[in-house]
């Protein structure tokens, strides 16, 4: 909390050299380092594919016989709350109507700029994110649901570096993995607070759309999520979740109807298609003979350094809540379900947003350059009918994924900062608030929406370097489990000679394996 406040101070007193600083720090780390994200999130992938078909899939986080803490409906409802609802929703128009007047390689307003801008879009939100988050949450879950370890980041080392993980080093690791988290849900909590000041402006002719509106939101929603913080998970944020899934679904559902719905369907197709044809070639493609690097660090490392940053958040909130399910089901579930939706939404209100904007000859796209991103949505809504009921739900759902995703990062974080407390007081909670509000601040002050993704895109960094020792970990610690459980099998079915001769053998294996484990805690709920 210290260090944390010496950025606050630092940036409430010195914003213009808060911009300054981060911006230098981020051209060197986008251009020096940019291969880095683009080669980590990747392997993010292969280890989360490897995992659905691999020899894996089968072992249950938890107990053999335990079963799932919450229904699918509900479990996706978790997802796609805290993994990137205020995203979907704030650049649902917003990037592809971006990208069809700056697309990545296409001549720009042409049917091609469209069409790859639909296929960068989920790119952006596609397999990549969804893996970086599961990859971290499954080795949560693991060690704590199946081996009982304490619910922190530090935990799943121990297979790497042993009782190490309980000094010093272990404390580093939950250090970093706090910047991380907090830096990534500031960067969320500005981009919903300008999102909310957007639609407020556009429907009510006395607020004005600035950085004291910005403000005043940030404040008032602080108040609200620290107060659905007291509440827990299976009351505040569950019946939350269901209510953003409903209203997300209501909302998309409404542009769908009114609008080309055969359109939107074609390009659903089209887009998943181009996205799986061309998904090698986007995915390690760094511009290396064209030196054309705007796009590549304006949009994609951006997003690659997003997605790192909020795994810790992400994770632990995923892992919280996938109790008692296996391996396979979890990682299909984290990445094949919100990866259809985000398709689906994309195609919904992307498709809608290129064809307004271009029936009423770019008016879209002339509102974000004149007032910014964050208007495009509601831009849109605006033209539809009951524009001002629409506009009304539209904020509604922005600030209750809002809440959410500040009310799960407070409860995230104050695991970290107190050890693993399963169940941290609400003056924890609150302090943690105030300091994600104060960095959203901050940082808004000092440079906007830049200022946020700077900021991200820095504390990333260092925390790619532990999501790639983390997967090592896990796969070790699977590797020994998995040997373990074969012979165990083999035992059962073979013959008592063969039984007796495996015993001693099993027995080392087995001491051998709890060795590398994190020290067990007493049975808590998570």
């Amino acid at each position: 909390m210290a260090l944390v406040s010496v950025f606050i101070i630092w940036g409430a007193f010195f914003p213009a050299n808060v911009e300054y600083v981060l911006g230098i720090v981020d051209t060197y780390i986008s251009n020096t380092f940019g291969w880095f994200y683009l080669l980590v999130t990747t392997g993010f992938v292969l280890v989360a594919l490897f995992l659905i078909f691999g020899p894996y899939g089968k072992i249950k986080l938890g107990k053999p016989d335990e079963k799932p803490d919450y229904s699918y409906f509900t479990w996706f409802a978790f997802l796609f709350t805290a993994g990137m609802g205020v995203g979907l929703v704030f650049y649902g128009v917003t990037e592809p109507v971006t990208h069809y007047y700056s697309p990545p390689s296409a001549e720009p307003e042409t049917i091609a700029a469209a069409e790859e801008s639909m296929q960068y879009t989920l790119f952006h939100w596609g397999l990549h994110p969804w893996a970086t988050y599961a990859v971290l949450a499954l080795a949560l879950a693991y060690f704590k649901f199946r081996h009982r370890a304490p619910a922190l980041i530090s935990s799943t080392f121990a297979p790497l570096f042993g009782d190490r993980v309980k000094g010093p080093l272990g404390i580093a690791i939950d250090t970093l993995a706090v910047f991380a988290t907090v830096f990534g849900i500031a960067t969320s909590l500005g981009l919903g607070a300008t999102q909310i000041t957007a639609g407020l402006s556009f429907s009510f002719d006395g607020i004005e759309n600035n950085l004291a509106t910005n403000l005043i939101v940030i404040l008032i929603v602080t108040v609200l999520f620290i107060l659905s913080a007291t509440t827990g998970i299976n009351k505040g944020i569950r019946y939350l979740s269901w209510a953003n899934v409903v209203l997300a679904i209501a909302l998309m559902a409404f542009v769908f109807v009114l609008g080309s719905s055969v359109q939107m369907i074609e390009s659903f197709t089209t887009t998943i298609g181009n996205y799986v044809q061309n998904l090698p070639s986007m995915t390690l493609n760094m511009n290396a003979f064209t030196g054309e690097r705007e796009f590549l660090n304006a949009w994609t490392l951006f997003y690659w350094a997003w997605w790192i940053g909020w795994s810790p958040f992400v994770g632990t909130f995923i892992a919280r809540v996938s109790r008692g399910r296996t391996i396979r089901e979890f990682v299909i579930g984290v990445t094949a379900v919100p990866v259809l939706f985000s398709a689906l939404w994309f195609s919904v209100f992307g498709i809608a947003g290129l064809e307004m904007d271009a029936a009423q000859g770019g008016v879209i796209h002339q509102l974000m350059n004149e007032l910014g991103n964050e208007v495009a949505l509601f831009a849109f809504l605006e033209q539809q009918p009951m524009a001002a009921v629409v506009i009304g739900v539209a904020v509604l759902l922005i600030a209750s994924f809002f809440i959410t995703s500040a009310d799960s990062g407070t409860f995230v974080l104050s695991m970290l900062t107190t050890g693993g407390e399963l169940n941290p007081g609400m003056g924890i909670k609150a302090i943690w608030g105030v300091i994600l509000a104060a960095i959203a601040a901050v940082l808004l002050w000092s440079g906007g929406l830049n200022a946020l993704q700077m900021a991200m895109l820095i504390s990333a960094f260092p925390f790619g370097i532990l999501m790639i020792l983390m997967c090592i970990s896990l796969i070790k610690a699977l590797r020994s489990e998995h040997g373990i459980i074969t012979i165990e099998k083999r035992q059962r079915q073979l013959d008592p000679k063969f039984r007796e001769k495996q015993q001693k053998e099993l027995k080392k294996m087995r001491e051998g394996f709890m060795e590398t484990l994190p020290d067990a805690e007493e049975d808590r709920d998570f």
